[in-house]
């Protein structure tokens, strides 16, 4: 079985914390049996939570042996960090142990100096002083999270559970994702790509849900040879005002959102179907295999046919 090791230091933010906890300890494979074994595990037995104090079940050697660590964030993400905890993630990682890294916990990862000269995330209020304190390190403040291959960062909050279902799914398939996105009551819509929602003059609250409908109609509509035009008399806007909405509330514009939509679902049937190519293509709403074949590797960065051979191929193993 998998086993999640979750690093618990003082200062641990709490919400980071449980995230992975409940995300993969929830998780089930099709047969019921449990996806991943958890394990919290601190330098020495009690952690200070701010609002309370936790005892750690197993301390860091549990790193040794972990499958995947997750490292969420804390509250002075600069504070030093306790004897053994840099040598254990190096040492974690040069036997090819997965990391990843929540909110600010990004902080952690960078100081053992494996983030040198990779792209990587963190909440975007934390981005500049994460560059400034790793300048080797390539900070995106505009994503959900970063994936690359070893090591994996997240941007705030939600972001991470983003980026648990996402491992889920790299590990699972789609199917077994999806079962832990319900659990968590989140969509598996949101890409890693997409612009973290950053609030610079906050807008009035009604604008903050107007799309909601929208988005709603949208994803159950999304085969459809829907329009920009079309689009905005739905929403009951001009096109102008609905691509400066939807900017606003989602980083992006709103054909980009339907792609991604139909980009996610063409990822579902490449991993559950034995559908073709070109028909998988006309199911999720392209006009042509084609084009289909042209945006999906853009989203995903390989194309289909390499997309299902690795996802059967993981599946098998898993």
């Amino acid at each position: 079985m998998h086993t999640v090791a979750v690093l618990a230091l003082d200062g641990v933010i709490a919400f980071d914390l449980a995230t992975p906890v409940e995300v993969f300890g929830r998780t089930r494979l099709p047969d019921g049996r449990a996806a991943y074994r958890v394990k919290v595990c601190a330098p020495d037995g009690d952690v200070d939570a701010g609002a309370f104090t936790l005892r750690a079940p197993w301390d860091l050697r549990a790193l040794d042996t972990a499958d995947t660590i997750i490292l969420p964030g804390l509250a002075d993400p600069t504070a030093p960090l306790p004897s053994g905890v840099l040598e254990a993630l190096r040492r974690a990682a040069g036997s090819g142990t997965r990391i990843a890294s929540i909110c600010v916990g990004a902080f952690t990862l960078a100081a053992t100096g494996l983030l040198d000269g990779r792209r990587a995330t963190t909440h975007w209020a934390a981005a500049d002083l994460l560059a400034a304190r790793h300048p080797l390190v390539d900070v995106d403040p505009a994503v959900l999270y970063v994936d690359n291959g070893q090591f994996l960062t997240s941007a705030g909050a939600a972001a991470g559970l983003d980026l648990c279902l996402h491992m889920i799914r790299s590990d699972h398939g789609s199917a077994v994702a999806a079962d832990a996105a319900r659990l968590s009551v989140m969509p598996l819509e949101r890409e890693g790509g997409q612009a973290q929602f950053i609030v610079h003059d906050r807008p009035p609250s009604a604008e903050l849900s107007s799309l909601d409908p929208l988005l709603r109609w949208m994803h159950e509509n999304s085969r459809e040879d829907l329009t920009l035009d079309e689009l905005a008399r739905r929403a009951g806007m001009s096109a102008r005002t609905l691509n400066r909405r939807f900017r606003e509330q989602t980083g992006t514009t709103p054909l980009q959102w339907l792609h991604r939509i139909r980009i996610h679902q063409a990822q579902y049937l490449l991993e559950t179907t034995s559908h073709s190519v070109d028909r998988i293509a006309v199911q999720v709403g392209f006009g042509s295999p084609t084009a289909f074949r042209e945006r999906f590797k853009r989203v995903v960065g390989t194309s289909p046919h390499s997309y299902r051979a690795a996802f059967r191929g993981s599946s098998a193993t898993a």
